[in-house]
């Protein structure tokens, strides 16, 4: 399936063909680490800087734990990013046909970091978070952060993976373009709607799996990287 349904003018690059499955499993995976982090770790929004900022300033009016950790996570989010554009730049100078394969095996590297934090410091989850709470919650921080970066990065032609903000407007909008016979809206809602489904799919397995397995929970959820960077497109 095309990435991107805007033909092509002369003289550019075809935009990348991405497995079909790719945006669905990429946001599955978002959903699942960021549901997980904001039910362990005092509501941290691994994955979404504005979720942390408006939790950082409800807290100013009603108070509220784990700010410090909020905080800390816009750093380590960063963090994540710079370490995508960084790899990124350095493989593909080098000419790397496998830019976003080794992205991806990153992000899985991270995620099994966070992980074993979560398993083995057990993070306190007293009325506010210690040091544990912290390391785990930055971790997990920089490894969406990482995924952010990619898909900006890599994927920048596919479905946006990490927010659905933007891909639900863009839903209801194409569904009232669809229905005049729009034959390209059609086209964007068939692309649109399995990333949004697998963003649901991700989130209530997150909240399910952390609540039965605890930090364990983060294994299953590098499995689904380790098919991403399966079904990777070799060229990027």
């Amino acid at each position: 399936m095309p990435a991107d349904i805007s033909p092509s003018t002369p003289g550019t690059s075809p935009a990348p063909v991405f497995h079909p499955w790719m945006a669905p499993l990429l946001a599955l995976v978002a959903a699942y680490i960021d549901t997980l982090g904001f039910i362990a770790l005092f509501g941290l929004f691994t994955a979404h800087v504005t979720g942390n900022f408006v939790l950082i300033g409800a807290a100013f009016v009603h108070g509220g734990s784990g700010m410090t950790l909020k905080f800390l996570a816009f750093p380590a989010f960063i963090a994540g990013v710079l370490l995508a554009k960084w790899t990124h730049g350095y493989l593909s100078a080098r000419g790397s046909t496998r830019v976003l394969k080794i992205l991806l095996a990153l992000e899985a590297l991270c995620l099994f970091t966070f992980a074993m934090a979560g398993i083995i410091l057990r993070p306190d989850l007293g009325s506010d978070p210690g040091f544990t709470a912290i390391v785990t919650g930055m971790l997990g921080a920089v490894a969406m952060g990482l995924q952010n970066g990619t898909s900006r990065l890599s994927l920048s032609s596919l479905v946006p993976t990490t927010v659905m903000t933007g891909n639900v407007t863009q839903i209801v909008i194409d569904l009232v373009d669809a229905a005049s016979g729009n034959a390209i809206a059609r086209e964007r809602i068939r692309r649109f709607i399995p990333a949004v489904m697998g963003f649901v799919v991700g989130a209530v397995g997150g909240a399910v799996a952390y609540v039965a397995l605890g930090f364990v929970a983060v294994l299953p959820v590098i499995a689904v990287l380790l098919v991403l960077i399966r079904i990777a497109d070799p060229r990027k």
